[in-house]
């Protein structure tokens, strides 16, 4: 007899037209890819998005970046730009079909895929993304779906993506459909010392590249970073997990240097929360995958 032909579960991302991490896009996609799901994407305008080009190459992220010549010449920009895994997974989903021919936000529909993953990224061009009220209302309207055995659908989501599923109002509750759950995401510490060393010591023509959306002089420090935006859409500021002190790799998951890989998870910082996964930055993202991976595989 003919094998059955197996049916792959659907995992949508949808991203910016520009400056998506390409480090929490391309090794989800990878590891995703890797243990036989289906990953497809959704822009704006239904055209293939690009990441962060700085993130990948590290030019552009020294005080001598603006020279054209001299902007090869990295060493900041080493350390910053997304690691040998993350690059090589980015060029290999630059060919991909899915990623080479997303839908539109317009055209995306919950029942169509068993799982969500919400990518960051920090620059300007994060915002299309950040604010598009019709994806807004596809997240919510995601984290509000079950699957035929009545269990919530798998969605994960990591720096400025839970930012966008902090923005997303439930119907039901008129609340974010964050409030009432556990998260995490790019913590201010993090946030704000990538800032401070790309503000001071890196592009210091282009002191805010770091920050998507600045103060204004009216706003409490650090009113409009992830962590305390995300936190004014939770039930209770304790909602948002920190590394607890008391860990013992909480030196390695706070430094913001040391990143996590696919057999070593010990750099990594990932909370969940029923079906719900949420992760700081590019460092957690094997480890953020990997979850996905079996929290889906153990969603029927």
């Amino acid at each position: 007899m003919p094998q059955e032909k197996t049916i792959k579960k659907k995992v949508i991302i949808p991203l910016p037209s520009y400056d998506f991490d390409p480090t929490e896009v391309a090794v989800p996609w990878k590891i995703l890819r890797d243990n036989s799901f289906d990953v497809l994407f959704a822009t704006p305008d239904g055209k293939a998005a690009q990441g962060d080009i700085m993130m990948l190459t590290g030019e552009g992220l020294d005080p001598w970046g603006w020279i054209p010549l001299l902007k090869k010449i990295r060493f900041i920009g080493l350390m910053l730009r997304a690691d040998k895994h993350a690059r090589a997974a980015y060029q290999a989903m630059q060919l991909d079909s899915n990623f080479q021919k997303p839908c539109m936000y317009s055209e995306l529909k919950v029942e169509d895929y068993e799982g969500l993953l919400l990518p960051g990224g920090h620059a300007p061009r994060m915002k299309p993304y950040l604010e598009d009220k019709g994806l807004q209302t596809f997240v919510a309207d995601f984290f509000e779906s079950k699957n035929q055995n009545n269990q919530h659908k798998p969605i994960a989501a990591v720096c400025h993506g839970v930012v966008l599923a902090a923005r997303s109002i439930s119907n039901s509750t008129g609340k974010s459909v964050l409030f009432g759950k556990k998260t995490t995401a790019l913590t201010w510490k993090l946030e704000n010392s990538a800032w401070m060393l790309t503000k001071y010591f890196a592009r210091f023509w282009d002191p805010d590249y770091y920050r998507t959306y600045k103060e204004k002089s009216s706003d409490p420090k650090a009113f409009w970073s992830v962590e305390h935006e995300i936190k004014r859409a939770l039930n209770n500021d304790t909602d948002f997990l920190d590394v607890p002190k008391s860990s013992p790799s909480y030196v390695i998951k706070t430094s913001g240097i040391v990143r996590d890989s696919l057999n070593n998870s010990k750099a990594a910082w990932v909370v969940q929360d029923g079906n719900y996964l949420s992760a700081r930055w590019p460092g957690d993202a094997h480890t953020l995958a990997m979850k996905f991976v079996s929290i889906l595989n153990s969603s029927a």
